[in-house]
Parts: structure tokens; sequence; C-alpha cells
């Protein structure tokens, strides 16, 4: 499995609900918009997003925006793969407003259900996202 984490500046991207998964503020006012798992990014923004993803695709994304930043801090995507966690990615946000990401590549064993837990920095979860891979 390969791990990789980016972050974007979200100047231009609007603020938008994730269809699945719980939503929470936390640490002083952290608010975060929307977290969605997709194919890719472009110009900032998620691109082909789902819930089912195919093999065949090879990698998969989880993309977090937070439309409300008091100060620099952290976040972490945790990936688990039936229930089991697989890898812990940390990320830095900025104030006022950040976008950032972290991608798997895809093997044949990662067939099956999969969860994304968004965490702040004390840990606390501000999201969980639900998908699964498909041959």
């Amino acid at each position: 499995m390969f791990l990789w984490a980016g972050s974007l500046v979200s100047g231009g991207l609007m603020a938008q609900e994730s269809g699945s998964g719980t939503s929470a503020k936390g640490l002083r006012g952290l608010s975060l918009s929307q977290a969605v798992m997709c194919e890719g990014i472009k110009d900032y923004a998620p691109v082909n997003k789902a819930v089912v993803f195919s093999m065949e695709i090879g990698k998969i994304y989880c993309f977090t925006s937070f439309d409300h930043v008091p100060k620099k801090t952290i976040v972490y995507h945790n990936w688990y793969r039936n229930d089991k966690l697989v890898t812990t990615k940390r990320l830095t946000l900025q104030p006022p407003q950040w976008s950032t990401f972290s991608t798997i590549q895809l093997r044949e064993a990662d067939k099956g259900p999969w969860r994304l837990e968004i965490k702040d920095k004390a840990k606390k979860v501000l999201r969980i996202v639900k998908f699964s891979i498909t041959e």
C-alpha cells in the first residue's frame, strides 16, 4: 500500500456537506465543511466523487475542506479496511481556510469495505466516510 498526502489552498472552494458520515466541529472553531472520496484532485476540487471504486482506477483520494481554520493545526486521515487500521496520515492546516487530501495506491488485497476517520489534533473524530473497493 502506498500512501500520499498533499494540501491545497482553498480560496475558491465552495463549502459542501458530504453525503455520508457524521459531521462535527472541534478544536476551538475548526470547521470541516467537506469530506469525500474521489478518483482525483483538479483545480483544488475532488474529481469523480463516489462511495464505490473499481480496482482498475489504481488510486483513490480522500479530499477534505475546512472553511474555518482559526490557527495552524493538524488533522489525521485514518484509513481502515475491514475495521483494521491500515495507515494514518498527519496533515497540516493553515488559516483562514484550507483543503487537503491523502491517497492510497490500490492493490488486489484492498477489495472490500473501508472507512476513513478524520480526526482533529485532540484525536476527536470530525467525520467518518465509508466506501468500498471492488473488482
